[in-house]
């Protein structure tokens, strides 16, 4: 299949552009944030600062990749709407946000007014600055309401969400949509020129993720102290994709709307072929056979919290709308982030460069 998200069309549009990048030194963040630097683009980051001393954004030296970096929360209004509107940028990509289901259920209200809240936030910005600009909303796969019933998600599906998490991501989605008609209207652009859309991804795998309660982090963190991973959901389906799938996806879709600002400005599921199905365990398995060692076994948890346990996405409207699909299959994403843990002899700019480098240069 011919590659769409190319470096030479990203670059023609990213290069020399203002990007107002939130969440940047997280996991996804410190990805987008090499991606973008690498274009051409000049990024202004907000976020909190890393939680570990090893996180990704630290390894990469993130603070050199920004134009400018600002250490800030996104439910401190003032602040945001501050260097925001100050920075007069081309393009906001919204990707800070509490992100763990689990961490949802121990902090619910702050996950709602991180993720509903925070996203309005954003928003209210974007109604605050006078240039034209571009603002591509980060959501996830897990909006819709879910009865586990095996059939794909499309973007008109009723949204929801059982833990505090999926429906703190619903909420922000119904925030987006009316602030979209209220105020960004796709008739009416000529007069507030602004172009807004959600884009709806999850399970995201990928080098340098150390973050807690997530699988491959869980993975690595158990071989390197010598012990068996334990698996809470061994049967559990995820539509899990590499990093760069999302990412490459997201900046697509900026690039389009850049272009023609009415005609993309509504919401995109970005996930794999629903057909490329892997349980928990399936991907356990390829990781450690990739990475080169490791061992697992399965447990039951007692009083565990409501996780789904099957999730797939339609990402049709993507692919007619924009010309997208996934380009790699899950055991594709599982080796090149198993690969990148293994590799000892390279630093994290070079393992990082080398797979962007990869993936958006067809032939490289």
């Amino acid at each position: 299949m011919e590659k769409v998200v190319t470096a030479e069309y990203l670059r023609s549009v990213y290069s020399g552009k203002r990007v107002f990048l939130t969440g940047h030194t997280g996991f996804k963040g410190a990805w987008m944030l090499q991606i973008l630097h690498w274009l051409g683009a000049n990024v202004k980051g907000y976020s909190l600062a890393p939680e570990r001393s090893n996180d990704l954004y630290n390894q990469v030296d993130g603070d050199s990749l920004c134009y400018s970096s600002v250490i800030g929360d996104i439910c401190d209004k003032q602040k945001l709407q501050s260097e925001l509107v100050r920075y007069e940028p081309d393009f906001v990509f919204h990707l800070a946000a509490q992100a763990l289901v689990r961490k949802g259920y121990e902090m619910p209200s702050e996950t709602f007014l991180v993720n509903a809240q925070g996203t309005a936030h954003v928003l209210d910005a974007l109604r605050s600055l006078a240039p034209a600009a571009v603002g591509v909303m980060i959501t996830t796969d897990k909006v819709y309401d879910n009865p586990e019933r095996g059939l794909p998600f499309k973007e008109d599906d009723k949204l929801g969400g059982y833990d505090p998490y999926s429906a703190s991501k619903a909420a922000a989605e119904i925030v987006i949509d009316s602030y979209r008609r209220s105020f960004f209207n796709p008739d009416d652009y000529s007069n507030h020129e602004k172009a807004v859309a959600a884009a709806r991804a999850g399970n995201v795998i990928g080098g340098g993720d150390f973050s807690d309660n997530r699988i491959v982090p869980d993975i690595v963190r158990s071989i390197s102290f010598g012990e068996t991973v334990g698996l809470r959901n061994p049967n559990s389906i995820r539509p899990w994709q590499h990093v760069l799938e999302p990412l490459g996806a997201y900046l697509l879709l900026g690039a389009k709307m850049h272009e023609d600002p009415a005609r993309y400005s509504t919401a995109y599921n970005f996930g794999p072929n629903p057909e490329d199905m892997l349980t928990v365990e399936d991907l356990t398995k390829t990781f450690i056979d990739n990475y080169g060692a490791g061992s697992y076994k399965s447990f039951s948890e007692e009083g565990a919290p409501h996780e789904a346990r099957l999730l797939l996405l339609d990402s049709t409207r993507a692919w007619e709308h924009l010309g997208w699909k996934s380009q790699m299959d899950a055991r594709t994403a599982i080796r090149w982030t198993a690969e990148w843990y293994a590799d000892k002899s390279h630093s994290a700019n070079e393992k990082c460069a080398n797979q962007i480098q990869k993936y958006f240069t067809p032939g490289s």
